[in-house]
């Protein structure tokens, strides 16, 4: 979560406005020709669906994932570090004499799009930071003897990492490109993932050429995505389903899969829009260390009463893929036993308390790619209720997560643990600037069994608020502008937080003091105490706050949670 185990987490990334903007002057302006009847795009993968065939990336900042894309069901994702912009280049065929338009879609970090090599002038094109999807374009002419030019996409330096997806270079045709497609196979695997009383989660196997999916059920379309599973809402409790799904793309649509049905429950699980149990309206959660990292050691009964939600940081990855196991670091935490930490557990359950236990924090990989390593985690997360007692599982994996299995995973969880789940999470701050990202299409996938977001408002670059501006972290516009995203993203105000360090310690950057958390709270749930950004309504049934970690709120004399706690625990 927000600190690895030696206390710290990654510092911000630097900001270089002042390069970026002299770039812009040198770019802007350049627009977009119509292309010819008879143009082609001459890129070959450039939907990345065969991962990174025909690209090449520098150093290894470049990868493919399934989330988020722009169409069918891969993406390219670029990270850049320390002195590598994370550039991936592709040679394209083309004619001399000829004239091209380059475009593709971005999201995320600066990103750059352009050519080299064309034999008459090479251009680029840029973008800032973008929280959904971007169409960058941009056009060139070849030379008398050009017959292949660079085409490159790069981030910049110390800046987040990029997506790109549909890069084209349509022109006359090079006899380079990819073929035109054909109409894709029908999608294979097809499975239920999850029931609630009025939906059902189903996931299948990707199609090789699909850019996207439709689904079925009872033989009518009821939706339409570009991933490899969806939730079926508004359904009737304690009914059958029969559900079925096809792959399509520009060719058309593939014949319909095997079908599968499905029975909603008798009955929905928890309240406020997901789960949470019998916590109350406006909670507190607070990550408890299990090591000691020059932070006040605490046992599980030290953590004040002002915590409703307790997340023991952390699970730890197994050999097994998407497996974890728990083990108490009884001798960083001075001989405190297996027993005494369950029997703390108990009693702070008796005090109307939660106890969770988070998966991954900045040093956590756990994978959770397939069905197998799904199966494995809700299997294994599932163990460690039964053993120590825990409510349910906080989701902090700081390296990425696949949408559709994580959800496949939650629900799996949650169809063995009951409507009393505990699920929170901890995303960064770029994880939750659209709802394209991986994180944000998980939290909106299970949020009839979500309990809260507390996302991460420190460590973090310059971000855009709801109101598409950007906003420097540690002020009050900076937690209300980007909580606006989540709250008109799709979450419920009940499955919102604020995640703020508890002291200068527990952050490389962004601590704000507990008044300026206060009045953040207040702006959004009331109107008052706002900064500049004003949010167009109210939300008063914003859950609450988070902090790491309740051990450096205990080194502070739980300054934190004195202040923070009571003022959530007040709203009304």
């Amino acid at each position: 979560m927000p600190s690895d185990r030696t206390g710290r987490r990654r510092r911000a990334r630097a900001g270089t406005w002042s390069a970026v903007t002299a770039l812009a002057l040198a770019v802007a302006g350049l627009a977009a020709a119509p292309a010819s009847a008879a143009d082609v795009n001459n890129a070959r993968n450039a939907g990345f669906e065969s991962g990174l065939a025909n690209w090449t990336c520098t150093a290894a900042s470049g990868t493919t994932v399934s989330s988020p894309v722009h169409s069918g069901s891969s993406a390219l994702k670029a990270t850049p570090a320390g002195q590598d912009n994370a550039q991936c280049t592709q040679s394209v065929a083309v004619k001399p004499n000829s004239t091209y338009t380059l475009s593709g879609w971005v999201q995320g970090g600066y990103t750059y799009l352009g050519v080299t090599g064309t034999g008459t002038t090479d251009v680029s094109t840029w973008t800032p930071d973008t929280a959904s999807w971007k169409q960058l374009s941009t056009t060139f002419t070849t030379g008398g003897s050009t017959t292949s030019v660079t085409v490159y996409t790069h981030g910049w330096y110390g800046q987040a990492a990029y997506y790109a997806d549909d890069i084209s270079v349509y022109g006359p045709d090079g006899g380079g490109g990819d073929p035109a497609p054909t109409v894709p196979a029908a999608p294979a695997g097809l499975t239920v993932a999850g029931t609630t009383s009025s939906s059902v989660s189903l996931s299948w196997s990707a199609v090789s050429g699909a850019t996207g999916y439709n689904v079925y059920r009872n033989g009518a379309k009821v939706t339409a995505v570009t991933g490899t599973s969806a939730t079926v809402t508004g359904l009737a409790a304690s009914t059958s389903y029969s559900f079925q799904v096809t792959a399509s793309n520009s060719a058309g649509e593939s014949a319909k899969s095997g079908t599968v049905t499905a029975t909603t429950a008798a009955t929905g699980g928890g309240g406020g829009g997901g789960g949470g149990g019998s916590l109350p309206k406006h909670a507190v959660t607070g990550y408890w260390q299990n090591f000691n990292n020059g932070a006040k050691v605490q046992k599980i009964s030290d953590v004040p009463a002002a915590y409703d939600i307790i997340a023991v940081a952390f699970a730890d990855a197994t050999t097994t893929p998407g497996a974890v196991s728990f083990s108490l670091d009884s001798a960083g935490l001075g001989g405190y036993t297996a027993d005494q930490f369950k029997a703390d557990i108990k009693a702070k359950q008796a005090a109307g308390k939660k106890v969770v236990i988070s998966i991954g924090g900045q040093n956590g990989t756990v994978s959770v790619s397939d069905s197998a390593s799904a199966a494995n985690f809700a299997n294994s997360v599932y163990s460690l209720m039964q053993t120590y007692g825990f409510d349910g599982v906080d989701i902090d994996l700081e390296n990425g997560l696949n949408a559709t299995y994580m959800t496949q995973a939650l629900r799996s969880l949650a169809s063995k643990a009951g409507s009393s789940l505990i699920i929170t999470m901890a995303p960064q701050t770029i994880d939750m600037q659209s709802t394209s990202n991986s994180y944000f299409q998980t939290a909106l996938n299970i949020k009839d069994i979500l309990t809260v977001v507390n996302m991460q408002y420190y460590n973090s670059g310059s971000m855009l608020g709801c109101d598409g501006k950007v906003y420097s972290q540690g002020s009050v516009d900076f937690l209300t502008a980007l909580a606006c995203i989540q709250l008109e993203g799709g979450l419920a105000p009940s499955q919102v937080g604020l995640g703020l360090p508890a002291s200068t310690s527990g952050a490389g950057s962004g601590y704000v003091s507990p008044t300026v958390v206060n009045n953040a709270l207040d702006c959004l749930s009331k109107g008052t105490g706002c900064g500049t950004f004003k949010p167009s309504k109210t939300y008063p049934d914003l859950r609450g706050a988070m902090t790491w970690s309740t051990n450096w709120d205990a080194s502070s004399g739980n300054a934190w949670s004195n202040a923070v706690g009571a003022h959530v625990h007040a709203m009304p």
